[in-house]
């Protein structure tokens, strides 16, 4: 592993025993796969990771996946990135902010660091709320897709 997928790898295991979670053999798959994938910027779904971690833990279920992914996105570990057709992946972005375009034809996803200005002071009198943090994604075709037609 690089130094990269070495850091997440320990922030994901740390998620898990800070959240109560035992460290057992099949968290221990889930992070290191996790890491390897957010070093590499591979998306991911629910189902494609529970599959290919089976591969060498055919005993893995895949509510135990789907439960230990979820519980990364609530810490922030993990990105859900959420489609115009209602399906999502998932990416391990890592706890910088940043922001998405994705082809609704293919959908890839591109990271975008521009983070636009957002009235939050007037929208958080307007509302009374107090704004603890935004997301952002924006839909569109990428070249290749645009290549195509």
């Amino acid at each position: 592993m690089n130094s990269k997928s070495d850091l997440m790898g320990e922030k994901i295991r740390a998620a898990f025993e800070a959240n109560g979670q035992r460290q057992t053999a099949a968290k221990s798959q889930i992070a290191e796969r996790l890491a390897k994938m957010g070093a590499s910027h591979a998306d991911f779904t629910v189902e494609k990771l529970w599959r290919e971690l089976r591969r060498s833990n055919p005993h893995l279920g895949r509510a135990t996946v789907f439960r230990a992914v979820e519980m990364l996105v609530s810490q922030g570990l993990l990105n859900r990135i959420d489609f115009p057709d209602g399906s999502h992946s998932y990416r391990a972005c890592g706890d910088h902010h940043h922001h998405h375009i994705t082809c609704v034809q293919c959908h890839c996803v591109v990271d975008i660091d521009i983070c636009p200005p957002l009235e939050f002071d007037s929208i958080a009198r307007q509302t009374d709320f107090v704004i603890e943090g935004h997301s952002l994604t924006l839909f569109g075709v990428c070249a290749d897709c645009r290549k195509q037609k």
